[in-house]
């Protein structure tokens, strides 16, 4: 069984920056895809940014330019550093890891509020 706790959420003002982290426990990030979603109130949940495997990254448009999702090996941990956040970019935001053999596993979210 994997868990992963989500961290690093908190309320941060228009142009701000927060770093979100995915630790894991019962096996390796690196041997997972790693993927971050977000949920925004009211909203369907929706793909921000993956990692995979061998490190390559994929950002969904609204976090290209802004959003860099990273992981350390040693700290078998996945983050997602945010920058310049607007307000539309409050959700909770979940991890998600995909293993081989399909299996899958879900963090419980961290909330991000942008707000003036």
């Amino acid at each position: 069984q994997v868990q992963l706790v989500e961290s690093g959420g908190g309320s941060v003002q228009p142009g701000g920056s927060l770093r979100l982290s995915c630790a894991a426990a019962g096996s390796r990030l690196s041997m997972a895809d790693v993927k971050w979603y977000r949920q925004p109130p009211g909203k369907q949940r929706e793909l921000v940014a993956i990692i995979r495997k061998g490190g390559s990254t994929m950002y969904t448009d609204s976090a290209k330019g802004r959003f860099t999702i990273s992981r350390d090996d040693a700290e078998n941990t996945v983050f997602l550093q945010m920058n310049s956040l607007k307000a539309e970019d409050t959700a909770v935001y979940i991890c998600n890891a995909h293993f081989a053999l399909d299996y899958d596993y879900w963090g419980q979210g961290t909330q991000v509020t942008v707000s003036s």
